[in-house]
């Protein structure tokens, strides 16, 4: 029968401790694919190099970069996005931790077909592919390059693509603790022009659990007839509040979020939605998503 001691406790419950701490959550990169801002999402410690992530979320309207993007605001119909992609690590650190990483997403738009949507299939109207290569040059700074093909696999829109510059720091304190992103893209096919944006994410815990509530807000700028020819340049603005809810099944780690916004489009941004789409100046935007990561 094995001998039991104080220092033989001591001993298993630091062992305990030191495989908990192993088994903590990092994080890996993610990528909007709309406007290629840079977030983060986290996965399990023991998940090796390549970590899945997959996604769906409802809304009550489409808009890109603030205009009008097939869908109105209402109810009449809502559109459902569909993403999946992966992080790979690519280099790790001295301290063991990665920071370089290459990024996929996809991300597919459905919704009830308008009359005017008749090449099958006509409920698919949005595929946004990307790839991006991110790193880390210091702790909580992540600098992304990216290139996004934006495609409409219905032919009720053209394909663009998009080549970006993004960047996100985040930390406990401090100016990291606001969450500050920054976004510049320029498209290699289809319109011309530049898109600057920047953004930020303050926010609180709210429960021992995780559940957080944040205030989500960005300001963007269309430059030199990015939303259209002769657009010249058009602002665009989104404030609002979201709830966020992270929990774990298994090894994966999964986020519940609901998230309101108010959309603000200058005058001329507004009428480039025509008499078919959506011309209020200020369009609330409503989105649930579930989102999981490995």
């Amino acid at each position: 029968m094995p001998s039991f001691s104080p220092l033989r406790c001591v001993c298993l419950l630091a062992g305990g401790l030191a495989l908990e701490a192993t088994a903590a959550p990092r994080s890996v990169p993610s990528i909007e694919s709309e406007d290629a801002a840079l977030g983060s999402v986290e996965v399990s410690e023991t998940s090796g190099r390549f970590h899945p992530q997959l996604g769906v979320d409802v809304r009550n309207g489409d808009f890109s970069r603030g205009n009008y993007d097939d869908d109105a605001a209402s109810l009449d119909r809502i559109p459902l996005h569909l993403q999946a992609g992966f992080a790979l690590d690519l280099h790790q650190g001295s301290d063991g931790v990665a920071d370089a990483w290459l990024v996929f997403s996809s991300s597919n738009g459905l919704h009830s077909p308008s009359s005017e949507e008749r090449v099958s299939p006509r409920r698919w109207y949005e595929s946004n592919n990307l790839l991006g290569l991110v790193v880390s040059p210091a702790e909580g700074l992540r600098v992304g390059f990216v290139y996004t093909v934006k495609s409409s696999p219905n032919d009720v829109a053209a394909t663009t693509q998009e080549a970006s510059l993004t960047l996100a720091y985040q930390a406990d304190t401090g100016l990291g603790a606001w969450r500050p992103g920054l976004a510049v893209t320029t498209r290699t096919q289809g319109d011309s022009g530049l898109y600057t944006q920047g953004s930020l994410e303050p926010g609180l815990d709210l429960t021992p659990g995780g559940l957080r509530l944040s205030f989500p807000s960005a300001l963007g700028v269309g430059w030199n007839g990015f939303y259209g020819p002769d657009s010249g340049d058009r602002l665009y603005a989104r404030t609002g509040l979201a709830l966020e809810q992270p929990f774990r099944w298994g090894d994966t780690r999964w986020s519940a979020r609901a998230e309101a916004l108010a959309l603000y489009r200058d005058g001329a941004l507004r009428e480039l939605s025509g008499p078919e789409g959506e011309t209020d100046g200020v369009v609330p935007q409503v989105t649930l998503s579930l989102s999981m990561a490995y």
